[in-house]
């Protein structure tokens, strides 16, 4: 089973997420990144006005997004994997 992400507010919403994990890595892991250039912490801070340290901007960002949207695409995700473990 595939998921499609085919529109703006998907991708958006996929992205976001992505950047909230790679956020969440770094702060478990000192030192490793998501990608070689800037970071997650670095790019969430720009484009989104958060202020302060790692877990401070995380907790924030979790929270801006965790919206509706976000939330259908958690559940989405849980039926996925309770498929695949049924399976």
């Amino acid at each position: 089973m595939s998921i499609v992400l085919d529109t703006p507010e998907q991708i958006h919403g996929f992205r976001r997420r992505t950047l909230l994990i790679g956020l969440e890595t770094e702060i478990k892991f000192p030192g490793h990144q998501l990608t070689r250039g800037r970071t997650c912490y670095s790019r969430i801070k720009s484009e989104f006005g958060l202020k302060g340290n790692k877990q401070k901007v995380y907790d924030q960002f979790k929270k801006m997004i965790m919206t509706t949207e976000e939330l259908v695409w958690v559940i989405l995700e849980r039926c996925y994997f309770q498929r695949q473990l049924s399976h």
